[in-house]
């Protein structure tokens, strides 16, 4: 009853993007869309490597290729309507239009989070118990882990999406952002957001707080392991194998973290923007760029690509 009531009252809502700098519209419009295309590109390209090459079907690709999905999914949810926004005059975004592009950038981030961890179990797995790896990541476990990781998202996205748009949206119908994220929302309600902030916190702590607990022990395990390597050498090699999983999950709490405080500590809507611009559109086209230029086995699997490609095409000219 209360979203219907809602839906009666706020039929839609006016997005403010980045409408105070009207003289950058221009520079921001092409850096924006350079990044969303070059997003689109890394992660999708990333897909196709690990589905065409057989040495990459194991589970941190199969893991890898479901984080690239998930970024897709992610960035995807707030990049098209910001930038078909750019240029025009009156940015509106219908009440369901709202509430589905939150849920899809929740529920992807909380499937993000549930996903690192798996990957910190691999990792885990692999360096610990090298002889129980294939046991332990058999296709199965991994298929469930990933599961697991997007019901967690859905979940998330679910009853977060629930918490904020059961509240009732009569002050103002302008939301000072470029999409539909959490606070601005909760700063347009009338209604008290006491049960939508519990909630929420509720949600962040079960889903966001149980993962970085995975990925803390996994490490502390990882780093027990390595410290007992005698050589130089075998630890600098396993280290290495966790580099680039190390680093994204740093970029994407790290953001998230200071996002959140960020935003307590009462700044400017300005500032509150770029952040957001970072965790929702940068991290996404990093990921799989940390991942190619760490990974050894990308970079053959891509040589092997050019290779086939330079074959195809002296074998097109002959014939």
């Amino acid at each position: 009853m209360a979203m219907g009531r809602n839906i009666s009252m706020m039929t839609h809502f006016i997005l403010l993007g980045f409408s105070e700098h009207l003289e950058l519209q221009s520079v921001l419009f092409v850096l924006c869309l350079g990044i969303y295309f070059m997003t689109l590109v890394w992660n999708l390209g990333l897909l196709v490597l690990i589905k065409m090459d057989l040495h990459l079907h194991s589970p941190m690709y199969f893991f890898l290729g479901n984080l690239s999905f998930v970024d897709i999914s992610y960035t995807s949810s707030i990049a098209p309507k910001m930038l078909c926004d750019f240029f025009k005059e009156q940015k509106t975004i219908s009440f369901v239009g709202c509430a589905a592009q939150f849920f899809i950038f929740i529920g992807m981030g909380g499937t993000e989070c549930c996903l690192l961890a798996a990957m910190a179990y691999d990792r885990y797995a692999a360096i610990s118990n090298p002889l129980l790896y294939t046991a332990l990541m058999s296709p199965t476990v991994c298929v469930g882990m990933a599961s697991t990781a997007y019901a967690g998202g859905f979940l998330t996205g679910l009853a977060q999406t629930s918490s904020v748009f059961r509240l009732r949206f009569c002050r103002s119908r302008i939301i000072n952002h470029f999409f539909c994220d959490l606070p601005p929302l909760l700063d347009l309600s009338c209604s008290s957001t006491f049960l939508s902030q519990v909630i929420n916190f509720l949600v962040v702590c079960a889903v966001g707080g149980t993962s970085a607990v995975v990925v803390l022990v996994s490490y502390g395990y990882i780093i027990a392991s390595v410290m007992k390597i005698h050589s130089n050498q075998g630890r600098t090699k396993a280290f290495n194998t966790c580099v680039s999983h190390l680093t994204t999950v740093i970029l994407f709490y790290g953001s998230g973290l200071f996002s959140y405080l960020h935003s307590s500590a009462g700044h400017s809507k300005d500032q509150d923007k770029v952040v957001s611009m970072f965790y929702g559109i940068v991290i996404p086209m990093l990921n799989p760029i940390i991942y190619s230029l760490r990974n050894k086995e990308i970079k053959e699997a891509l040589e092997k690509l050019k290779k086939k490609k330079s074959m195809s095409s002296l074998c097109h000219l002959v014939l």
